[in-house]
């Protein structure tokens, strides 16, 4: 049976941490890292394909979110040190990361920052460094993203301006992406309610690192990278996924041209047998 707890960090902040699977020290550890507006509870619908393959879900919010304290000013390369900490807690030496969205990036800076305990990484619809060379960062994004990531990159103010009045904006997804949060992935529903039920804090925060420096490189990253991307993603487009696969000399870019942000994550049991596959931790 799965369970939570808050893991101290010192100066009255905590983190709030998902074990699938406590003490089962026979499984692949795989540490999720949630997109934007999520809490981190691990991915429900993976998880009978993590059960058939032995996969032991690890996660948390990110500071900001649910039970986990704020930190402003975080960037991405923070994710790295927290996710040793939670690792540390549970006396894992070494693990695998994965991530959609937002979530791909603080994966990818795990694997960067982390080359000793890292065995490899998955990054689903992940975003490019902002300002990265070569990349047209914007190019291909919903209207309304634009204008939230814009509002970003003028600072906390400006973002905080916008979420004031901002509103959920259906056209920022594919009709390959409501099918599926209308299907399997409708455990969005049990995560992004929770992100915001406390107001805009943890979104403001998580768009305020996706303009600014991630704090690396993810082409430090020396473990196994596969990168999965939507040829029709309105959120963040293929081009970024593009980018990191050129940039990072393990990645494997698998590019579904008809998927979209949310759809994409149907290929999420098999990212997760790659996983296994390149960690050594297959069965059988």
């Amino acid at each position: 049976m799965g369970k939570e707890f808050e893991l101290p960090l010192g100066n009255d902040r905590t983190l709030h941490v998902y074990d699938t699977a406590p003490g089962a020290d026979d499984l692949l550890p795989v540490i999720w890292h949630h997109g934007t507006p999520n809490i981190g509870a691990p991915p429900a619908p993976l998880f009978e394909a993590a059960g058939r393959l032995g996969v032991r879900w690890l996660s948390y919010d990110r500071p900001g979110y649910g039970g986990s304290t704020p930190s402003p000013g975080r960037d991405i390369a923070s994710a790295a040190g927290l996710t040793r900490r939670v690792a540390d807690e549970l006396g894992i030496a070494r693990f695998a990361v994965m991530g959609h969205s937002g979530g791909g990036s603080h994966a990818l800076a795990c694997a960067a920052l982390l080359p000793d305990r890292v065995l490899a990484a998955v990054s689903v619809a992940g975003l490019a460094p902002y300002g990265a060379r070569g990349l047209d960062w914007y190019a291909g994004m919903s209207p309304s993203g634009v204008a939230s990531l814009r509002a970003a990159a003028g600072g906390r103010e400006a973002k905080e301006r916008h979420e004031a009045s901002a509103e959920y904006d259906p056209e920022m997804f594919t009709p390959e992406d409501h099918a599926a949060l209308a299907g399997d992935w409708s455990w969005f529903g049990d995560v992004v309610g929770p992100a915001t039920a406390a107001g805009p804090g943890g979104l403001i925060d998580d768009d305020l690192a996706y303009v600014t420096p991630w704090g690396c490189d993810p082409a430090r990253a020396t473990a196994p990278v596969l990168l999965l991307h939507g040829g029709r993603d309105r959120v963040v487009p293929a081009a970024h996924g593009a980018w990191l696969a050129g940039r990072c000399r393990t990645a494997e870019l698998r590019l579904f041209p008809d998927d979209g942000h949310i759809s994409v994550l149907r290929e999420g049991a098999a990212a997760l047998e790659w996983l296994t596959r390149r960690t050594g931790a297959a069965p059988g």
